[in-house]
């Protein structure tokens, strides 16, 4: 198998994960899981989204965690926003880098946005040059590339378009994420190839939901194809609201596991971040999608 020798795993539990949960947590806990993370080894981490308290309560005090946290040397702490006013509140408390968003799904985008997804990201344009004089970095994500409840499969050209709005508006980091769950290993191992065949110059990151059990195998896949930048979640939380039976993002613990049983390297404490998400596990108070939390590691079952 041609894999690479290490890859950069972004932590998205403290947005992607707990903006999913009905149990809001406290600035507090939220700090510490934070900084076990950090502890952990994670050198990016999304530490929340600047969105509406209205429409997110989980991420009203992604502002407070920024300014308690304050920059950590080496470690990226990145917020989704959505529009101008996420750009403000940034500048207001020190985060560094944010990430804005588009549906690959044309009805989707339409029917939420009454906009074709290349006019939405045009529309980023403001948004880059604001946060450019502030000093702020700004990546883009693309929703359902792989596919979308509304269309089915996404064709390579219309997700290539969207890559090339990016592009025209400044923004050379771009995640591939695979919010409904629909990606399967051959056509994620076909698009990575083409993408980073196509746009060298892009910085891509690669985002699995586990809604059908795929990310795993879709995670194998990407990497053969030359990726080394995954998202991935404490306990498996996480989920997309707007998709029909959406399940958590991908495992962090399950999936720098498989890094550590493969020989790849992650720079994460496994030991670390299995208690911090059982820790994670008994805030939110339920089970999660978290293999590794069920089963434990497999050098554990190992006999002395």
């Amino acid at each position: 198998m041609n894999l690479p020798s290490k890859i950069t795993i972004c932590e998205v539990g403290l947005r992607d994960g707990l903006q999913n949960e009905a149990k809001i947590l406290q600035t507090s806990e939220k700090l510490e899981i934070a900084k076990d993370l950090i502890d952990a080894g994670f050198k990016v981490i999304e530490l929340g989204s600047f969105m509406s308290p209205k429409a997110v309560p989980q991420m009203a005090d992604t502002d407070e965690l920024y300014k308690q946290l304050n920059q950590v040397d080496e470690v990226e702490l990145r917020a989704l926003i959505a529009n101008k006013k996420g750009v403000e509140r940034a500048i207001n408390c020190g985060c560094r880098k944010v990430k804005i968003n588009v549906s690959a799904s044309r009805g989707h985008n339409l029917a939420n946005l009454n906009m074709t997804p290349e006019e939405s990201v045009a529309g980023f344009k403001e948004i880059v040059d604001m946060a450019a004089e502030h000093g702020i970095e700004v990546s883009g994500s693309i929703s359902m590339p792989f596919g979308s409840p509304w269309e089915g499969k996404i064709p390579l050209e219309d997700v290539q378009s969207i890559v090339e709005a990016y592009l025209n508006v400044g923004v050379s980091e771009i995640s591939l994420s695979d919010a409904s769950g629909m990606a399967v290993p051959n056509q994620v191992y076909e698009m990575c190839s083409k993408m980073k065949e196509r746009y060298p110059q892009v910085k891509w990151w690669l985002h699995f939901h586990n809604t059908r059990g795929m990310a795993m195998a879709n995670i194998i896949a990407a990497m053969q194809a030359g990726m080394t930048q995954f998202d991935s979640s404490f306990c498996g939380l996480g989920g997309c609201p707007f998709v029909p039976g959406a399940a958590g993002n991908v495992s962090s613990e399950d999936v720098v596991h498989m890094m550590d049983e493969m020989g790849i390297e992650t720079g994460i404490d496994i030991v670390k971040l299995i208690e911090l998400s059982k820790k994670v596990r008994q805030m939110v108070g339920h089970d999660t999608d978290s293999y590794i939390l069920k089963a434990g590691r497999s050098k554990d079952l190992i006999k002395k």
